[in-house]
Order: C-alpha cells, then sequence, then structure tokens
C-alpha cells in the first residue's frame, strides 16, 4: 500500500470536497470538522459518480406528519437516483449491506494522501 499526496491540507476548507484521479480510480476527498475523509466516486446501485451528488443531510426518525432534518454536510447523495452515504463510513442510509468503498487518508507536513 502505497500513500499518494493528492491536496495540500490548507487548500480544502473544512465543508468542501474535490475529486481526485489515483492510479486509475475516481476518488471523492472531503474534510469535515477538521478529518479527512476519501470514497470511491462509484454508486454501487448503477454506477454513477457519486462524488459528483450533492453535499446534504437527511431526514431523521420522527413522528407521524412530523420531518426532522439532521446530520447536514455529514451525506452525499448520488445524482440519479438519490441514494444516500455516509461521508464518513461509506455506509448506505437505507440497507446496511450497501456501502461505497472507502480509502485511508494520511496528513503528513500539510498534504493529503490517499492509501491505496
Amino acid at each position: 500500500m502505497a500513500t499518494h499526496f493528492v491536496a495540500e491540507e490548507k487548500d480544502l476548507a473544512d465543508g468542501q470536497h474535490i475529486i481526485v484521479d489515483v492510479e486509475g480510480r475516481s476518488i471523492g476527498l472531503y474534510r469535515l470538522d477538521g478529518e479527512f475523509y476519501a470514497l470511491h466516486n462509484y454508486c454501487p446501485h448503477e454506477g454513477a459518480p457519486l462524488c459528483k451528488g450533492p453535499v446534504c443531510g437527511t431526514t431523521l426518525p420522527s413522528s407521524v406528519y412530523e420531518y426532522r432534518f439532521g446530520r447536514e454536510g455529514e451525506i452525499i447523495r448520488c445524482p440519479w437516483h438519490g441514494w444516500e452515504f455516509e461521508i464518513k463510513t461509506g455506509k448506505s442510509l437505507v440497507n446496511e449491506k450497501v456501502r461505497t468503498r472507502r480509502y485511508k487518508v494520511e496528513v503528513e507536513n500539510g498534504k493529503v494522501g490517499i492509501v491505496i
């Protein structure tokens, strides 16, 4: 496994993301609450470019006729069919067996690297 440095820590503000290519793989690099996360830019449902979808929140469990919204900035929504995934874990919000691939991220001397 090798670390591929793809960005400078200072160039990616909290709540922002970029899409990079590492060894022929398209990967979304996200910064949330000061931490970095990397997801494969591929939706397991039908192969959409997942990381081109909106970063958003989602509805939370609530009573009948009550709609609560939360987790703002923690969810990526597929641009084709709206499937939602946690950025921090890659897990689907609908089916715990479905997930997108997550990559380890390392920060060294202000440089952000993805481990492949």
